[in-house]
């Protein structure tokens, strides 16, 4: 098949079919986790590494933005939804944006930057909304204190998988990359 019939930017790229393939095996295990309790630890999602990998690889944003939104909704579907999923996918597509800083520059080290930058800033903004609108906490100082402490096991967690993600779909086609020369082709602004 031409380049010019399926360019690297054409949804059914060899590229994209790759991204999107990795990306569904990632969100399964969101769903592993969760109907299987015990097996992993309960915020160890991809779902920030989904995001950031999507953000630098996605020659369309709008593609960026949709497959891991559409993800996380179809898994909510079965999982549930909650009050803070606006909230939540808000700060899901930030963190597509912020993968985007990382097209034609997605070394190890600002990976990881970027994976503790977003989850961090993840954890931050939806405990803080938890304390505002659960009535879980009093509505003070020491509430606000309580609600970041109650929350860090599971950001702990959420970091460790963020990272460990972001190695595993990096660098796993950074390999795939090399060895199908069709992957190689880099995202273009759009």
């Amino acid at each position: 098949m031409s380049k010019r019939m399926n360019p690297p930017g054409a949804p059914f790229a060899p590229r994209n079919l790759v991204l999107v393939a990795m990306i569904a095996l990632a969100v399964g295990v969101r769903l592993v986790i969760h109907f299987m309790p015990g097996l992993l630890p309960y915020n160890f999602t991809p779902v920030e590494a989904i995001a950031l990998f999507g953000g630098a690889f996605f020659a369309d944003r709008r593609l960026a933005l949709l497959v891991p939104l559409g993800a996380m909704f179809l898994s909510d579907l079965v999982i549930g939804l909650h009050p803070l999923i606006p909230l939540i996918y808000a700060c899901i597509a930030l963190t597509v944006w912020a993968g985007g800083a990382l097209r034609q520059r997605a070394s190890a080290v600002r990976v990881a930057v970027a994976a503790v930058a977003s989850t961090t800033g993840f954890f931050l903004v939806t405990n803080f909304a938890v304390w505002l609108t659960s009535g879980m906490y009093p509505l003070t100082g020491s509430g606000l204190g309580a609600c970041f402490a109650a929350g860090i096991p599971f950001y702990q967690w959420q970091l460790l998988g963020s990272l460990g993600w972001s190695a595993a779909l990096f660098g796993g086609f950074a390999l795939l990359s090399q060895r199908y020369g069709a992957l190689k082709a880099q995202p273009q602004a759009a």
